[in-house]
């Protein structure tokens, strides 16, 4: 499900652009959850990285979309922006925070379906997904692809990647959930390993880009090279 902001002071421009997302769901299937916010400082005030999509109006009275968007971008790479304004000369400067887009009002359902044509388009690429978590009281989100590994340590997951781990209140079998799909195996009963990220397997060791070694169990053995083989034989092995 694609997570939505749409931020709008104007009470009838805002309903315009919730009624166009219903309706696009309706026409072409994505699901969407909606939420929004009346003014750019409404929404920083709870942003915390979990929104997909940001339908931002430019010229609000507080703090305008584009402040805003300034503001996001400082911790927030990823999402999604689009303009919506009166004025066409905004454009230039919404390159500043890498929006995709804008929409001039009034906005028509024509125009505002082609344009979440390439939000998609652009989210399906970006793919192939992240995972979003919350640590220390910020939520996170990361590239799966950058995943190492997830490691268990009692009532918390551990998540490796190459820069840095994170140390989450969650269960394996929780992120094994999540990540489903996404080209992970476990080599034992505590250690979900990033398949796309193995370079090599030595007796009863399973090696990892980087340099960690972790066991691969018994009863896990088989099942766990048969998944290595088969990811391999889809994508070939790692450089």
């Amino acid at each position: 499900m694609m997570r939505i902001a749409v931020v709008e002071d104007d009470a009838m421009s805002r309903d315009i652009i919730v009624s166009h997302l219903l309706r696009y769901q309706v026409d072409h299937g994505p699901r969407f959850d909606i939420s929004t916010f009346t003014d750019g400082a409404e929404l920083l005030a709870v942003y915390r990285s979990d929104f997909d999509v940001l339908l931002l109006d430019i010229e609000m009275e507080r703090v305008s979309g584009m402040t805003a968007a300034s503001r996001i971008r400082e911790v927030d790479q990823d999402v999604a922006i689009v303009f919506i304004t009166n004025s066409p000369q905004y454009a230039i400067s919404g390159y500043e925070v890498r929006a995709l887009s804008y929409l001039l009002k009034p906005v028509s359902y024509g125009a505002f379906a082609q344009e979440i044509d390439r939000v998609l388009a652009q989210h399906r690429a970006r793919e192939r997904r992240s995972l979003l978590f919350q640590e220390g009281g910020d939520h996170h989100r990361i590239d799966v692809a950058e995943i190492l590994y997830v490691e268990s340590a009692g009532h918390r997951v551990v998540i490796h990647t190459p820069d840095r781990t994170h140390s989450v209140v969650s269960s394996l079998k929780a992120i094994e959930g999540e990540l489903d799909g996404a080209g992970f195996a476990r080599c034992n009963s505590g250690f979900l390993v990033n398949l796309r990220h193995v370079t090599g397997v030595q007796q009863s060791e399973c090696r990892i880009r980087g340099g960690a070694a972790l066991p691969i169990s018994r009863p896990k053995r088989k099942a766990f090279l048969a998944e290595l083989a088969a990811h391999i034989g889809t994508v070939g092995a790692p450089a």
